[in-house]
C-alpha cells in the first residue's frame, strides 16, 4: 500500500508529466507552422513518451491501492522564436522534471517505500537520457545557427526518430 503523502506526490507528478506532453505538443505545433516537420515529429513523439510516463505513474498508484486525482493542466507557451529557444526551454523543463523525480525518490527513501523507489529508479535513469537528448539537440541547433542548410539537415535527422 502506498502512503497518502506518496500518493499525493505521485498525483502531482502525473500532472507534471501530462503538462510535459502538452508542452511538447505546443512546440510541435509551432514547428509545424514553421515547416520544420522533422523537429515537429521529434516533439510529437516526445509528447507521446511523456504521456506514457504519466500512465506509468497512473497504473502504479492504482496497483498500490491509491487513488489517482487529476488536476487541470496548465496552458503551455504556444509560440517560440526559433528551434534554439525550443531546445533551451525543453532542456530546462527536463531539469525541472529531474528535480521532481529526485524529490519523489527522497520521499520514498524517507518513508522506506521500496516499491515506489523501485519504480522511481527507472525514472531516474530515464531522466538522464531525457536531459542528454535535449542538451545534444540544443548544441546541434546552436552549431547550425547561421547555416540554414545545416538546420534543414538537422530537421531531417530529427524527423527520423522512431516511436
Amino acid at each position: 500500500m502506498i502512503s497518502k503523502k506518496m500518493e499525493a506526490a505521485i498525483n502531482t507528478q502525473i500532472n507534471k508529466e501530462m503538462y510535459s506532453a502538452y508542452l511538447y505538443l505546443a512546440m510541435a505545433a509551432d514547428l509545424k507552422e514553421k515547416y520544420l516537420d522533422g523537429f515537429a515529429r521529434f516533439f510529437e513523439i516526445q509528447a507521446k513518451e511523456e504521456m506514457g510516463h504519466a500512465m506509468k505513474f497512473y497504473a502504479y498508484v492504482n496497483e498500490q491501492g491509491g487513488r489517482v486525482v487529476l488536476e487541470a493542466i496548465e496552458k503551455p507557451q504556444t509560440s517560440y522564436k526559433d528551434v534554439e529557444e525550443i531546445f533551451a526551454l525543453t532542456l530546462e523543463h527536463e531539469k525541472f522534471i529531474t528535480r521532481s523525480i529526485n524529490e519523489l525518490m527522497a520521499l520514498a527513501v524517507k518513508e522506506n517505500d521500496y516499491a515506489t523507489a523501485g519504480l522511481l529508479d527507472w525514472f531516474v535513469k530515464e531522466q538522464i537520457e531525457e536531459e542528454g537528448n535535449m542538451d545534444k539537440g540544443l548544441h546541434l541547433v546552436k552549431m547550425a545557427k547561421n547555416a540554414p542548410h545545416a538546420l534543414m539537415m538537422l530537421d531531417g535527422q530529427f524527423g527520423k526518430r522512431g516511436d
